[in-house]
This record gives structure tokens, sequence and C-alpha cells, in this order.
């Protein structure tokens, strides 16, 4: 007792800027664990029953559809409203997703599937978009390291929550391995109930908010460098999905016979070597020399010969494709934090979640298209398809960095 009134007081006698950063964190992590968790609940309990990998893609068609829609909009709102209550609203919609999945099995049909994973997508993007917007809010403008902070507290931030969504990942198998899908769900509510309570008691109002109500018409960005980063950040995306989201574990699950457990193992490792890298990234961009379009279409280049290497491969080798999903989560992972910190930097100070909002909507039109070829891909010609793919997008996410402004550093 006497410890935990110790903790509470060192944690009171924080700044309010890094008290507000770790409640922002808190709840990003508590929703990415139930995402992850309901997305290899869903892959892997409907793929079960005999759904097709495509039918098994087209489940998540609203999750990433509605997410496209989500950003520019939850953007414009987290400007009007403030990104305090854009984070509350996702963390409230995800419990209401859940619900709709506490039904008996019969009543688990496509288009009520479907529904909740299109309020689900919502969630993920308002509280996505409400937790990198707010960090830019946070960092003092006025600080002669401001540039390398932001950077600092971006990586943190999405590393960690990539390694949480890795953790959900095999949670979500694990689960469904114990307690079946319904008893899984209720789970992952109850736990998010008491999140959105804390939430809602302590994080800061008008967060974010501009005190000009901003026009609709705002959203549409403006900035060139905004608009190219955007678009190669929806290549970057689709190339990983179009390979990660359906064709592995389906393949793994029916070509190699793993269980359950072990494919939600298997991508929960791959998630939180992911995110530990994404933590690190600030280190690992300094090694190139040079700005934003020199370092962003290194990385890039460098990431899009691992799946063609990976589809010239004999895939019936599974520790082939093991090696290699890790190296290009590695890889990856470097890409997506340098990506994040720049938009961030790109952004305006005033009305940073319209700017940062645009771009997370390209992002979610990558996992959207990503998503559907890797069903679609996988059914038709097979996991060396889906590769071949995967290296042709990362190809020219490369070469649309090449546009990108040439001055931007992280000193």
């Amino acid at each position: 007792m006497v410890e935990d009134r110790a903790l509470i007081h060192r944690v009171r006698a924080l700044p309010f800027e890094v008290r507000q950063y770790l409640l922002i964190t808190g709840n990003y992590w508590a929703f990415t664990l139930t995402d992850g968790a309901l997305r290899m609940l869903v892959v892997l309990h409907f793929h079960q029953l005999g759904y097709s990998p495509l039918e098994v893609a087209l489940l998540f068609l609203f999750y990433e559809a509605f997410g496209v829609i989500t950003n520019l909009v939850g953007g414009w709102l987290g400007a009007r409203l403030g990104l305090n209550r854009t984070m509350n609203v996702g963390l409230g919609l995800q419990v209401l997703a859940l619900a709709m999945l506490m039904v008996p099995a019969g009543a688990l049909t496509v288009p009520w599937v479907m529904a909740a994973q299109a309020l689900s997508g919502i969630a993920k993007d308002l509280n996505k978009m409400s937790a990198k917007s707010a960090v830019k809010v946070l960092i003092p403008k006025d600080s002669p390291s401001a540039g390398s902070a932001l950077y600092r507290w971006v990586a943190i931030l999405t590393g960690s929550k990539n390694a949480l969504k890795g953790a959900g990942f095999f949670l979500g198998g694990v689960l469904l391995t114990v307690v079946g899908f319904r008893g899984a769900v209720i789970v992952m509510a109850v736990m998010l109930i008491a999140v959105l309570a804390l939430s809602l008691l302590r994080l800061k109002a008008d967060l974010g908010r501009q005190k000009r109500k901003p026009k609709f018409s705002e959203v549409v960005s403006k900035s060139r460098a905004i608009n190219v980063l955007s678009a190669a950040r929806l290549c970057l995306f689709a190339s990983r999905d179009v390979w990660f989201v359906v064709a592995l574990p389906v393949f793994l699950y029916d070509q190699h016979g793993w269980s359950h457990w072990t494919v939600g193992g298997l991508l929960a490792l791959w998630v939180i070597v992911y995110g530990g890298v994404q933590t690190q990234a600030p280190r690992l961009t300094g090694l190139v020399k040079g700005g934003a379009r020199g370092i962003t279409a290194f990385w890039a280049l460098l990431l899009a010969g691992l799946p063609a290497l990976l589809a010239l491969l004999p895939l019936a080798e599974v520790g082939w494709l093991v090696v290699g999903l890790l190296v290009f989560g590695v890889l990856f992972a470097v890409n997506s934090s340098w990506h994040s910190y720049l938009i961030v930097h790109y952004a305006r100070a005033d009305g940073v979640s319209m700017d940062v909002g645009f771009y997370y909507m390209a992002n979610a039109m990558g996992r959207l298209a990503g998503t559907l070829l890797s069903g679609w891909l996988y059914q038709a010609q097979g996991l060396a398809a889906c590769l071949w793919v995967s290296a042709a997008l990362v190809l020219a996410s490369a070469l649309m960095a090449l546009a990108l402004p040439h001055g931007t550093s992280t000193e």
C-alpha cells in the first residue's frame, strides 16, 4: 500500500504534458490490444467455419473502408471538439462493436460481422488519429530540441502500440482456444469499459481544439509534402497487408497445419519485434545522412527487395518464410516510424488533427487495398503472387518519396 501511494505521488509530480502523454498512450495501448485480438479472432474463427480467404478478407471491407472516411471526418471533429472527445468516442465505439459480436453463433451472419467491423474501424482510426495528433499539441513548441523530442515521442507511442498489437494477436489466438469466440469478446469489452471510465475522468478537455471553427473543406490538404507522403504511405501499408492480413495466416494454417495459437503467436512475435524496432527508429534513421527525401527513399528501397526475394524462395520451407517475415518487420518498422514522424512534423500546429487525419485516410486506403488483394490474390495465385505485388508497392512508395522536400531533419 505504501509503495502504491509512492507511485501515485511520483506520477502526480510529473509535468502535466507527460501525464497526459502517458494517459493517451495507455488508452492507445488498451485499444490496440483488443483491436489486434479481434482481428485474429475473426480471421481464424471464420476460416475455421469454412469461409474462403476472399470471404474472410471481405469481412474486413467495412473496417478499412470506414477508416478512410473516419480519418477525414475525425480530423475535422478533433479540431472542432477536442482530441480528448474523439479519443473517448473511439473507445466507446469499440465497446459497442464488441457487444455486437456477443450474439449467439447463429446470428453472426456476414452482414452483421461486417457492420461490427465497420464500427471497429471507425473506433480504431478515431483513437489513432487522436493519439498521434495529441503528441504534437503536447510537445513544447519553443524547445530547442523540439524536432528530436517529437520524433522520440511519436516513435515510442507508435512502437509501443504495435508491440501491444502483437500481444493482441497472440491473445486472440489463445482466447479463441481457451474460452471461444464469444467469451473472448466479453473479456475484451469489460477491459475497455474500465479504460474508458478512467479516460473520461482524467484526459484534459479541449486538447487540440482550434479556437477558430474550421470548415470541412479544409480537411483536404493543400500541402505538397503531406500529399506526397500520404501517397507513399498508401503504397507502403498496402505492401504489408497484401500478404500479412489474410494470405499468411491462412497459408500457415492450411499448408503447414499450424494451430490457431501458433499462427497467432508468430504474428504476435512479428508485431512485437516490429513495435520494438519502431521505438529505436530515431537511432536507425540517423545512420543515413540526408533530408526527408533521401532517408525515406533509402529505407523503402531496402524494404522492396525482401518480399521479392521471399517470392523466389521455396515457400514449402517454412523456416525461410518465418525469417523473411521477421526481417521484413524490422525494415517495415523503420519505414513506418519515419513516416509517422514526418507527418506530425509537416502538419500545421493549428489544425494538426486535420493534416494527420488526411494522412491516415491514405493509410486506411492502403490497408483496404492490401486486405482485399490479400484475399483475392492468395485465392487466385497463392502466396508468391502476394509477395511480388508487395515488392512492387514498396518500390512505388520509394519513387514517390523522391518528390518530398529536401530539408527535414530531426535535430
